[in-house]
């Protein structure tokens, strides 16, 4: 029977003091560095090859690593023809100073370092690739969302060595392809399939944060389908006036063919297979999660304020109910409408009725539905027998399922409340995710009896993908020392 060091010979002082000081000295101005790189995904940069910003950010992290001399640790950046690179690092198990046996399970860290892109409506003195540091958070793309995940993996890990404690094999793969739905990632996971080993815990720090004030565990992740939706009436522009009347606008046919999809008063999305029903135990956590957020979990946006007749306005959620607010972005799909073409600027806007109307779709899908079917349903639901007999076309640019986590183990569950509590003086919260984590799926199908400690520091108004993106230093120095607590208690 494997056995281990007590919980008691973790010092989390110790470690968490030593761990702010790599944050300070070292993770901190390498991370500035990072986010002055525009290392964007290969989706939205397809010629990343040629432009070599993540090819950069590779051999910086690399240089980093290997600058760190973690003792028994190695590190490779590993490239498949065509494909972006990803780093991949071993640390073999260790006994520390006792005699205890280690565990034969390998845990699995896991992170990325390419980008979304810049986005507009920064503040004035803040950029997506002009790192700032202010009051304990660091402003720009990509630190928090999540270049720092590597750099807190090698702290963490540095922290078991330093206090010399027993502790499992670790390997770490850093990849360069999530933003774009991760799709470089599963032929690097076939070709080291063999060097993962039996993993046993998964450490991905690409998640979110319902506060500042305790660890939170991601316990569901959205699915995501991408695509382009495309309305075509015309083979040219005409005047308005002319044509006004007798050919049908784009955009309006636009709006009907979206009517099928979505329920455009409430949000909700028509086809009854794009739904799921809610497990008994995930409506349990949020109903705890939601009495701990409350108000805030729709009050941490930036809603518009506008002056109207002398009063104040303040634009409203799609509910005030804690609990639905919070199935409604982890549970339910949604629609967003993220980019338009064949839509001149306002300035040059003639009168002109245009020929087609373009736009990229991101659909949110709920952890249990199946992907690459919704696709299929959705192109279908799209294209056929189009209004006016326009030419409309769906083009899917990506998709990935959605993740529901496995069954908490008692030892896993135990350890996060005690890390929780000594390094933010609260209990280990429980909250679903909106955003999507493609390789999570691939390693509960690969590695079903895994543990999956699914954490990160994207809390209120870190605003990820968006404007004034930003890492919160403070809480991402106690996330490191509670991952570095979870592994020496890894049985």
């Amino acid at each position: 029977m494997n056995a281990r060091l007590p919980a008691s010979a973790f010092e989390p002082e110790r470690a968490l003091a030593e761990i702010s000081q790599t944050w300070d000295r070292e993770i901190v101005p390498q991370l500035q560095n990072y986010i002055a790189v525009p290392a964007k995904s290969p989706m939205f940069d397809p010629q990343w090859a040629q432009h070599g910003y993540i090819d950069t950010v590779v051999r910086k992290a690399a240089a980093w690593v290997e600058a760190q001399k973690v003792e028994g640790l190695t590190l490779e950046v590993i490239r498949l023809e065509g494909r972006t690179p990803v780093l991949f690092f071993e640390l073999p198990a260790s006994r520390g100073a006792g005699d205890a046996e280690v565990s034969a399970e390998t845990v699995l860290m896991y992170g990325h370092l390419d980008k979304q892109p810049e986005f507009s409506g920064w503040r004035k003195d803040l950029g997506p690739w002009t790192p700032k540091y202010e009051d304990g958070k660091l402003y720009g793309r990509g630190g928090a969302d999540d270049g720092y995940a590597v750099y807190a993996s090698i702290a963490a890990l540095q922290a078991l060595k330093s206090q010399k404690l027993a502790h499992p094999r670790v390997v770490g793969l850093i990849e360069t392809c999530e933003e774009s739905g991760s799709y470089d990632l599963l032929p690097y996971i076939d070709a080291l399939r063999a060097r993962l080993g039996d993993v046993g815990l998964v450490v991905c720090l690409d998640s979110g944060a319902g506060n500042y004030d305790q660890l939170w565990l991601t316990t569901s992740l959205r699915g995501m389908a991408s695509g382009v939706l495309k309305v075509e009436i015309l083979s040219e522009g005409v005047h308005s006036g002319d044509a006004s009347g007798v050919v049908p606008s784009s955009f309006r046919i636009m709006r009907q063919v979206l009517d099928r999809l979505e329920d455009s008063k409430t949000g909700r999305l028509l086809p009854q297979s794009f739904h799921c029903e809610v497990p008994v135990e995930r409506m349990e956590q949020a109903r705890a999660t939601a009495a701990i957020l409350g108000e805030e979990l729709y009050k941490r946006f930036p809603w518009v304020h506008y002056d109207c007749e002398g009063d104040t306005r303040l634009a409203l959620p799609m509910t005030t109910d804690p609990v639905q607010a919070l199935l409604n972005r982890t549970w339910a799909p949604t629609l967003s409408v993220t980019g338009a073409e064949g839509l001149p600027d306002l300035q040059n806007a003639g009168n002109v009725l245009r020929p087609y109307t373009a736009f990229k779709l991101s659909l949110r899908l709920p952890p249990l539905v199946e992907a690459a079917t919704a696709v299929q349903e959705l192109k279908a639901l799209l294209e056929d027998n189009a209004p006016y007999q326009a030419r409309v076309t769906f083009e899917g640019l990506g998709s990935a399922t959605g993740w529901n986590a496995p069954e908490t183990a008692a030892w896993f569950g135990r350890a996060l409340d005690a890390a929780s509590r000594n390094f933010y003086g609260a209990s280990c919260g429980y909250i679903g995710q909106g955003g999507t984590i493609p390789l999570m799926n691939m390693l509960s199908r690969g590695f079903p009896k895994a543990q999956m400690m699914v954490c990160g520091v994207l809390g209120p108004k870190s605003n990820a993908h968006g404007p004034n993106e930003f890492l919160h230093v403070p809480y991402a120095r106690r996330l490191t020392a509670a991952v570095a607590q979870v592994i020496a208690q890894m049985p």
